[in-house]
């Protein structure tokens, strides 16, 4: 027992020594973030006109699958948030690269391995951005207050949060288990131009996904993709509750978990098929 919390403690002691240096450099370099947060808002202008003409023109629907038009705004900006936790630019093409280039062989004699690495620079990562564009976020949020009925109630909340925490997690271990196909593929381009181009859509950045029609609609809601961005939105707009919402949380702890071992699977079956040569 005293060996396994011994071991604990270092290999602890380790994942936070790279937390730490992450963060550091971060910190450094990464001041146009919040500036980047702000520019990453502008669209939204463009959505407003867009959702105020289609539902105040002549004619226009009071609702369209479930949302008015400030609801409609409301999940635009909710959907910023989701995606600044789930998007994961350039992990899966960094792990190819890498697999590739021969460099991940360095993590191969390291204490520690690549994914538990690109893990905790993920995490700094995100740390630092929501330390940066915390102020652009609020601000952004608070000009567009209009748009919200108010804060939803504490377990609506709570689940949200959850929702946030998760995607992270999934976006993270999907992506780098499409970067574990490196090891299989040398190149893997045109595979992950293809996933984000499915991801942008079936995600729900670009709408709610309950407009769609059936049998659309029920098959979307099946895939993971919907809770990076769709799902944590309508969690706190309130669209999804009771038993609808256990069941989606479930299911995206489900998915989560899927993708952890499946990201696990292909680095252990990649790793022993892996043949590196030279210094």
């Amino acid at each position: 027992m005293t060996a396994v919390v011994a071991d604990l403690a270092s290999r602890c002691a380790v994942w936070w020594t790279i937390l730490r240096i992450c963060i550091e450099e971060r910190l450094v370099y990464r001041g146009d973030f919040a500036l980047g947060t702000l520019m990453r808002f502008l669209p939204i202008i463009t959505q407003t006109f867009l959702w105020t003409a289609v539902f105040v023109g002549a004619g226009g629907p009071s609702t369209i699958g479930g949302y008015s038009r400030d609801e409609f705004i409301a999940y635009y900006l909710l959907t910023y948030v989701a995606r600044a936790f789930s998007s994961m630019p350039g992990l899966a093409s960094s792990i190819a690269a890498q697999v590739r280039s021969g460099e991940i062989k360095k993590y191969l004699v390291q204490p520690i391995d690549l994914l538990t690495f690109l893990f905790l620079s993920r995490m700094a990562h995100k740390l630092v951005y929501y330390a940066v564009a915390t102020a652009p976020f609020a601000l952004v949020f608070y000009l567009c207050r209009g748009y919200f009925e108010g804060w939803p109630d504490a377990p609506t909340l709570a689940a949200f949060v959850l929702s946030l925490l998760m995607s992270f997690l999934l976006g993270f271990f999907l992506e780098a288990t499409l970067g574990m196909i490196g090891f299989w593929f040398l190149e893997v381009s045109s595979l992950l131009f293809v996933y984000m181009l499915f991801n942008f859509f079936f995600s729900g950045h670009m709408f709610p996904l309950t407009i769609l029609s059936e049998p659309w609609r029920t098959i979307v809601l099946y895939q993971p993709l919907q809770y990076l961005a769709y799902f944590p939105a309508a969690v706190f707009l309130g669209k999804v509750q009771g038993p609808a919402l256990v069941e989606g949380l479930i299911g995206q702890a489900a998915w989560t978990l899927a993708f952890v071992i499946a990201a696990r699977t292909a680095m252990y079956y990649g790793v022993r098929r892996y043949s590196a040569f030279g210094g």
